[in-house]
């Protein structure tokens, strides 16, 4: 079986090491689409794939997608492929307009939906931008996976793609998080975290859907100089959360730690995982952290509600009301017991959204 795997940008691919080996072990040949302004990452560099540059653009209103188009439909056109699996919404939606020729011809065209722009509370203009898009592409779409409830629910009702599955995300390594180990002490006292400080981390871009402002808010409100918060990831808000940790007097319990290829040391470092976005398809930062035996702070919207159990997996709350989140990390930080209770019951929560889980769905979906 030939499968083409399409993404707007390379980084998305970071997400499906795991898929595209297994499905080269079985004896399928996998080529990947999508704009190589970046190189893939290093998973992919022992890994038999022929790459295509694409030059999507992530803005839905750019030329360039239209050039991505006629050069995609000329690949799909003389690859013949059996599956074309398109991800994220700009390459998904000129992905299956450019597959409407070759769908007729046999090939199957599958795409994730990681997580809707449109759902229970997004803003009206998410509604009027993208859900006449959506809906106007299932037409052309073979299968359409969700990764949340919510997500699922709406396509069965309102999509018309042939099929519509469930799949609880991209899937987390369990196995692996479990072996990884880290000296605690050691690594905290590179940032100059104390060794009997209580650390929150967030894991994600530093822009505004991932609301670590909040979080910055509600640490000032807690005002305990023994915890501290460390942000993992980059983004336009880097310098923006700084000043703002400085203005509310909390610059020396706040830590930028930047993109990072270790955060699951950092996980095991941390004392509770923040996860307070707008907006998540799911959420892989907050899965791997409840792997690693984290209670959760987080928000109350969209995907994380498939695995965030107020009183049970942590607290949640509007990503709005920072009242609400000081006194629900007021309740974690004055209660280990609580913290460790939540994060065992962590650990055992997320194997329903483990890798081996996830690979044996998208097999039945691939039908191989």
């Amino acid at each position: 079986m030939r499968i083409l795997y399409v993404t707007t940008i390379s980084m998305t691919m970071m997400f499906f090491p795991e898929q595209v080996k297994k499905l080269l072990a079985e004896g399928h040949s996998v080529d990947i689409a999508t704009n190589m302004t970046d190189p893939l990452i290093p998973a992919y560099d022992s890994v038999d794939v022929k790459v295509h540059h694409i030059p999507f653009s992530r803005s839905p209103f750019s030329r360039d997608n239209l050039t991505a188009y006629r050069q995609l439909k000329k690949l799909v056109e003389q690859e013949h492929y059996d599956i074309v699996h398109c991800h994220t919404p700009n390459a998904a939606m000129v992905t299956r307009l450019a597959c409407r020729k070759v769908r007729k011809q046999g090939t199957r065209v599958i795409y994730t939906a990681h997580g809707f722009h449109f759902f229970k509370g997004a803003p009206l203009k998410n509604w009027l931008m993208f859900y006449p898009v959506e809906k106007f592409c299932s037409y052309f779409t073979d299968t359409l996976i969700t990764i949340n409830s919510e997500d699922y629910a709406l396509a069965q009702k309102k999509m018309h793609a042939k099929e519509v599955c469930y799949v609880p995300g991209v899937g987390i390594d369990v196995s692996r998080i479990s072996a990884v180990s880290v000296d605690r002490c050691k690594k905290r006292a590179e940032i100059g975290v104390p060794e009997d400080a209580l650390l929150l981390l967030s894991v994600g871009e530093t822009n505004a859907n991932k609301n670590h402002q909040l979080v910055i808010k509600a640490l000032a409100k807690l005002g305990n100089p023994k915890v501290h918060y460390a942000v993992a990831g980059k983004g336009d808000q880097s310098e923006c959360l700084l000043a703002l940790a400085k203005s509310l007097g909390v610059e020396n319990q706040y830590h930028y730690l930047g993109f990072r290829t270790d955060v699951f040391e950092w996980d095991k470092c941390a004392d509770i995982f923040c996860f307070m976005s707008y907006r998540e398809g799911l959420g892989l930062a907050a899965l791997e952290a409840m792997a690693c035996g984290l209670p959760l702070l987080t928000s109350n919207v969209h995907g994380i509600n498939d695995y965030s159990i107020d009183g049970k997996t942590g607290y949640k709350c509007s990503p709005n009301d920072v009242d609400a989140l000081y006194l629900n990390l007021k309740k974690l930080v004055e209660n280990q017991q609580t913290r460790e209770t939540m994060g065992a019951h962590n650990k055992e929560a997320v194997r329903k959204f483990s890798l081996q889980n996830v690979l044996e769905k998208m097999g039945k979906i691939y039908k191989i």
